[in-house]
């Protein structure tokens, strides 16, 4: 596993650790511009973000350019040191291309143009939009590929995060187009989406309409097919920005930033387009660990989309956010232990939204580097701590994260499970969460991948809920349990195919033998019931949740059976030997006491362990580089905890403390224990 820094890819960065945050000096008078260098320099800034939201004043007019100020930033910057993440500049159209084509704005579910005023206010298939953008990205390519602050570009802006979906007619027209690049006839296209049932065959292509509002349930397969072109229609921006880019700056290092699970993109189809993988990571402090554990998740996702290559943390806040209806303060050192989480993870850039607080717009009372009190507070102070230790860090840079484990997510599945008529409202994300959340209290390193992914690198795979299921996707688990691999599903598994088609004779239908059962019934249960199982070996019965399916076994062994109504003695949770592997299935959503007890169980027997022990809370992760390897602890609790290093012995490299045995860690108290790899033997 060969560590590869993002100076390596992009040779323009930084060397070691980037640092800083969204830069928009177009809010400000030039005679803040020194100032802000000045704070820079002080805060051991050395990266920006710039000119993500100012198309406006780039092109004030149509096709009339300005670019002085820009040019005397940009030069500013570089001459302090700091180098440029430079913005397509496409995030918010301006409003003279709504005024000169309104139809570039889109249209709602119910007919509805929507206005200008806020952001993202275009229809990802408006030609005047993709023109304009097109236009820009040259122009900006053309005149700043060469400068030697430029090292990254940044593609528009959380692409997706406002205007995921739109039904004008423009869109209705490509629709069309994409059915017939898709299915070439009406025939296959009416058998892939059942248009026999309730009368709905369509007998000319002109008759096919996006899934606008309509009387009741919406035909599934149009809805899943109407959200697999929005996907492609917004990975049509970002890939139409890269080219337009790359024609006048061949060698363009591009990145773009994405919004963690989001539902209605497919990052594993978009990220093989950019060189360096991005994310915003915005967990609310007033959640504790659970959105921690979100945040974790992510970042092992934006890892695994480049291969575990290191990604940047494009944007997090120093202390609050301005868009939850109740925005709640980051504690002192929060913001720091969450920084060194990205890095543990994988990232090899710390960065925020944004440099300076605004002094008006939407965005005014969200948190910055530079508060609205200025730089003589908390907030500040601490940016600058942390700055300082980051310098510290070059040797951190490129080392990866050495996983045995494949945690399957598929936006395709989340689409299609998330569709109304099921058994019950399914919140894919929240199911991913209570199967991903045990891995996180185990330290145990996971990637995070597709259903189509190559799993060759792995002991163990984790698939929850993957309710939309291919031959060929089932065809690569069997074989991974063949070959000794341990395989973990979870209930309404193996449901469909890629056409939102039910398997029939019984579910999980193209893996039935690979797990040795049928589901033949199932029961959704309402929010405050439960049921509770009798775990084999195990006098203490414990509750489950959501979900609860009737099996019958076909070869498989029941590790554990419900107690209560006419589940009562059903098995719940079994395992079934497959060729040299083992399949376990989870018919429920058992407690994440017991979850965590299967996992653990299950690891001990493949030789997976933490690095170290910790409390709950403390998060452990390893970063292996060429000749030395990383221990980064990270105390998400706010009191002191208890770390036990067993095997682990070397320095601290943020004070040059030595470390080993057992300590008290404070209250988001975080350490990096650096050792060579030799000394591991």
């Amino acid at each position: 596993m060969l560590a590869t820094p993002l100076k390596a890819i992009a040779p323009k960065l930084p060397t070691g650790i980037l640092y800083g945050g969204d830069y928009n000096p177009e809010q400000w008078p030039e005679a803040i511009w020194m100032e802000d260098v000045r704070l820079m320099r002080e805060a051991g800034v050395n990266f920006v973000s710039l000119a993500i939201f100012s198309w406006a004043k780039l092109e004030p007019r149509p096709g009339e350019f300005d670019f002085g100020w820009l040019d005397r930033v940009i030069d500013l910057l570089w001459k302090n040191g700091v180098s440029i993440n430079l913005a397509t500049a496409t995030a918010s159209p301006p409003a003279w291309l709504s005024r000169t084509n309104p139809e570039s704005l889109p249209v709602d579910e119910n007919g509805t143009r929507l206005s200008i005023g806020s952001r993202q206010h275009y229809c990802p298939n408006s030609r005047a939009y993709r023109a304009g953008s097109a236009r820009l990205c040259k122009k900006l390519g053309g005149r700043y590929a060469h400068h030697p602050a430029v090292a990254l570009w940044h593609l528009n802006n959380e692409i997706g995060c406002h205007s995921h979906t739109c039904y004008c007619e423009t869109c209705a027209s490509e629709f069309r187009v994409w059915l017939k690049n898709k299915y070439n006839t009406l025939e296959t296209l009416n058998e892939s989406w059942g248009t026999s049932f309730w009368s709905q065959a369509y007998g000319e292509w002109e008759e096919v309409q996006p899934p606008r509002k309509m009387m009741t349930f919406r035909n599934p397969g149009q809805v899943l097919d109407y959200t697999r072109f929005m996907n492609d229609s917004l990975r049509g921006i970002l890939v139409g920005e890269i080219e337009a880019l790359r024609e006048v700056a061949p060698d363009a290092k591009v990145t773009t930033n994405g919004l963690g699970f989001w539902r209605k993109t497919n990052y594993f189809s978009w990220y093989k387009h950019v060189d360096i993988a991005a994310w915003d990571s915005y967990p609310d402090p007033a959640n504790g660990p659970g959105d921690v554990r979100t945040a974790a998740f992510g970042h092992d996702l934006f890892r695994s989309l480049r291969s575990g290559q290191p990604f940047i943390l494009m944007e997090q806040v120093t202390s609050q956010v301005n868009w939850r209806s109740v925005n709640t303060l980051k504690a002192p050192g929060q913001m720091r232990a969450l920084s060194y989480q990205a890095m543990a993870r994988g990232s090899d850039g710390i960065m925020f939204f944004q440099w300076r607080a605004s002094e008006a717009g939407a965005e005014k009372f969200h948190g910055a580097m530079v508060p609205h009190y200025g730089p003589t507070g908390r907030i500040f102070r601490e940016v600058c701590e942390l700055g300082g230790e980051l310098k510290k860090l070059a040797c951190v840079s490129g080392s990866r994260i050495p996983a045995r484990i494949a945690f399957v997510v598929s936006w395709e599945n989340c689409w299609a499970i998330e569709i109304e008529s099921k058994p019950t409202q399914f919140d894919y994300a929240a199911i991913v969460a209570d199967f991903y959340n045990p891995l996180w209290e185990l330290n145990i390193a996971v990637d995070v991948v597709g259903p189509d992914a190559a799993l060759d690198d792995y002991v163990i795979v984790i698939a929850p809920a993957l309710y939309q299921i291919s031959q060929e996707q089932s065809g690569r688990l069997k074989q991974f349990v063949e070959k000794g691999g341990a395989l973990i599903m979870s209930y309404f598994s193996g449901v469909s195919d890629e056409r939102d088609h039910v398997g029939l004779g019984g579910y999980p239908a193209t893996l039935k033998d690979v797990f040795g059962l049928v589901v033949e019934e199932w029961q959704p249960l309402r929010p405050n019931e439960t049921n509770s199982l009798e775990v084999h070996g195990c006098s203490k019965q414990v509750s489950c949740t959501k979900f609860c399916e009737l099996l019958e076994l076909r070869g498989a062994r029941a590790l554990a059976t419900y107690t209560q109504s006419f589940f009562a003695g059903r098995p719940a949770i079994t395992t079934n030997q497959y060729g040299r592997g083992e399949a376990l299935y989870i018919a429920t959503q058992p407690s994440p006491e017991l979850l965590r007890k299967l996992y653990s169980d299950l690891f001990a027997q493949r030789n997976l362990h933490a690095p170290a022990c910790a409390d709950i809370g403390v998060e452990l992760m390893v970063r292996q580089g060429e000749t030395e390897e990383f221990l980064f602890v990270v105390n998400h609790n706010s009191s002191k905890s208890k770390i036990d290093y067993a095997n682990w012995k070397g320095v601290d490299i943020l004070n040059g403390q030595p470390i080993s045995g057992t300590e008290s860690l404070a209250g988001f108290a975080v350490r990096i224990v650096q050792r060579s790899l030799e000394s591991v033997g």
